[in-house]
């Protein structure tokens, strides 16, 4: 999967509460199965070992195999995989986006760089705003 160590949370509510609870950023995960993109990603995202440091110690990690009724995750539309940061206040952080304008919150193998650079982003956002 996305990483061995990792502790998920089982629902979107529960990472809510969590994040909240703990003061950590939330990460959610939208993937499929079947979806290409979606194993290339996790294989790149469960081999990196700074990102699966942060998911382990930093931040509650939630994966996600069906759409939320929450709009906050879909603001540019239903697409996987895509990857959202909700920070304790419960505020999806719609400003910490990918390198795509068609689709801000997809990462490919390749953006991994990318995506701990906005991982770390999360984190001092917390630091610096709540």
């Amino acid at each position: 999967g996305w990483g061995d160590e990792i502790t998920w949370v089982q629902t979107y509510e529960e990472g809510l509460y969590q994040a909240k609870k703990s003061n950590k950023p939330l990460m959610v995960i939208h993937h499929l199965e079947d979806c290409q993109y979606c194993q290339a990603l996790k294989k790149a995202f469960a081999e990196n070992e700074e990102i699966q440091e942060m998911a382990q110690n930093n931040f509650v990690m939630l994966n996600l195999m069906h759409e939320t009724t929450d709009k906050n995750l879909s603001p540019d539309g239903q697409y996987v995989p895509r990857i959202m940061f909700i920070d304790p206040s419960l505020t999806v952080r719609a400003d910490i986006t990918g390198r795509y304008s068609n689709r801000l919150y997809t990462y490919e193998p390749q953006d991994i760089p990318v995506l701990i650079e906005n991982m770390k982003k999360a984190l001092r956002l917390i630091q610096t705003e709540l």
